[in-house]
């Protein structure tokens, strides 16, 4: 009698232990089709009506144009790319509920408004793409709590203000592309320091100035360094010379630089 009860409750605890798992899953399902949808209704402009054909709740998310959804994670959103679909519209706080998310790709539409604080909640993301927007005001410094964060393109927005500091704290990051804001303010002295990861730097067409990066020669893995059209001064510094990965190097239309020390 007492073994029978034994094999009971372990039936008990593992039927629970399932109901459990199929209701985080269904729970999990949902935000993330809530997140998508909210962001639906943030489009003002759909020029293909590419998402007001395709998403909708009569299919599953993981089917939606777009959208990538991982199978050993309760078939939570691991990828979002809606680069290129003619969209215009803004991005709402709660597209950080997508807490599975390691891409994200919004670029090439008109997209516009500041980048939402919930955002901050995208703690797996590895890969962000919003270039060739509309998007306006400082660049987040919520950025710099985004610790897996890999790939973030902001290029060819009207985005202001300074670098934010924390951002120079993710030691994986390894492409940053700033080119074609409205950037000011300086890159900091010490961020080969951080960021020993990074091989792409883009900082091209805005208004940063202050001295040129000395001790660039930490940043090891650069393979692209471009500063063209900035209001830099000072020296080059040699030490660029021994980059030895280097590949591109844009320094054109910079005011007051002469060339090495």
């Amino acid at each position: 009698m007492e073994k029978v009860f034994c094999y009971f409750i372990s039936a008990l605890l593992l039927a629970t232990s399932m109901l459990a798992s199929f209701s985080l899953a269904k729970t999990n399902i949902s935000t993330d089709t809530m997140a998508l949808l909210e962001l639906k209704d943030h489009i003002t402009s759909d020029t293909y009506s590419i998402l007001a054909k395709n998403w909708s709740i009569s299919s599953s998310v993981c089917n939606w144009i777009g959208v990538t959804c991982s199978y050993t994670h309760h078939h939570r959103v691991r990828a979002l790319n809606i680069s290129n679909m003619g969209l215009a519209g803004s991005i709402p706080s709660n597209l950080g509920n997508l807490s599975f998310l390691v891409s994200l790709d919004m670029g090439n539409n008109s997209f516009h408004g500041h980048l939402p604080e919930g955002m901050v909640h995208l703690r797996r993301i590895r890969f962000i793409s919003l270039s060739h927007n509309n998007f306006t005001g400082e660049i987040p410094s919520w950025f710099g709590f985004l610790e897996k964060l890999q790939h973030l393109s902001l290029r060819n927005n009207s985005f202001t203000g300074f670098l934010p500091p924390p951002l120079f704290n993710i030691s994986g990051l390894g492409v940053i592309d700033f080119s074609e804001n409205n950037l000011s303010g300086i890159i900091p002295v010490d961020m080969c320091n951080s960021l020993p990861s990074l091989k792409k730097l883009l900082v091209s067409s805005n208004k940063l100035n202050g001295q040129i990066l000395t001790g660039i020669s930490k940043c090891s893995r650069l393979e692209v360094l471009s500063l063209s059209t900035n209001e830099f001064r000072g020296r080059i510094p040699r030490e660029v010379g021994n980059l030895q990965m280097l590949e591109e190097l844009c320094w054109s239309n910079l005011s007051y630089i002469i060339l090495w020390d």
